[in-house]
């Protein structure tokens, strides 16, 4: 993992946009990580892959508007515990929503491409997100704004084709073999990728750290 770069001074670098090259193929891969572990990790290296992408952003969020903040670690070490995760040349770590000024997905999304109108987005989530992203703010603008990418988790696989997003846009759903298509598709349009499981998750590493 790089560090993240960018125009703003007197700023950490971890606040900053990656760098990127015109008509790179970038994965949005948001979350709190609190912390992240192997699962996320699993998530984001089958999306950087199948997706065909030039990297995957890892945005870490100051905190998830649907989520209890009570057992949420301080950003700075959710991001450098991240950043020592996503070891990777093609992996970026950074907390760009604090400069942007928006906790939601929807805003986030539109205000990156707005900022870099050159690169090619990709949104990359876990389908054990997918139950409830129609409770996003603005979730049909995502879905309308850029190409959308669900990784496979441990018990999701059948929940997928229920979902709302997967009824809503079911004509616009891309062939799994076809997902390295997905970054250069004008929205809507999603992919469903089945992957290896990790069962790993950060609610399960929280409650191991309690006495």
């Amino acid at each position: 993992m790089t560090a993240c770069s960018g125009q703003e001074k007197l700023v950490p670098e971890w606040l900053k946009l990656p760098h990127a090259e015109r008509g790179n193929r970038i994965g949005l891969f948001g979350g709190s990580f609190n912390p992240a572990h192997s699962g996320h990790l699993l998530v984001a290296e089958t999306a950087l892959k199948r997706l065909d992408l030039d990297q995957v952003w890892w945005l870490v969020t100051p905190g998830n508007p649907l989520k209890d903040h009570a057992e949420l670690a301080p950003l700075e070490m959710r991001v450098h515990m991240t950043s020592a995760l996503a070891n990777h040349p093609k992996m970026r770590v950074c907390a760009h929503e604090v400069i942007l000024g928006s906790p939601y997905t929807a805003k986030t999304i539109q205000l990156l491409k707005r900022k870099r109108p050159a690169l090619n987005f990709v949104w990359i989530m876990g389908a054990d997100n997918l139950a409830g992203f129609h409770h996003w703010q603005d979730w049909r603008s995502i879905v309308q704004t850029v190409p959308i990418a669900i990784i496979d988790r441990p018990g999701s696989s059948l929940a997928t084709l229920g979902a709302p997003l997967a009824k809503a846009y079911e004509r616009q759903r891309v062939a799994e073999e076809d997902a390295s298509l997905l970054a250069g598709l004008k929205p809507p349009a999603w992919t469903f990728l089945h992957s290896a499981l990790d069962n790993t998750s950060s609610t399960g590493l929280r409650q191991k750290k309690i006495p």
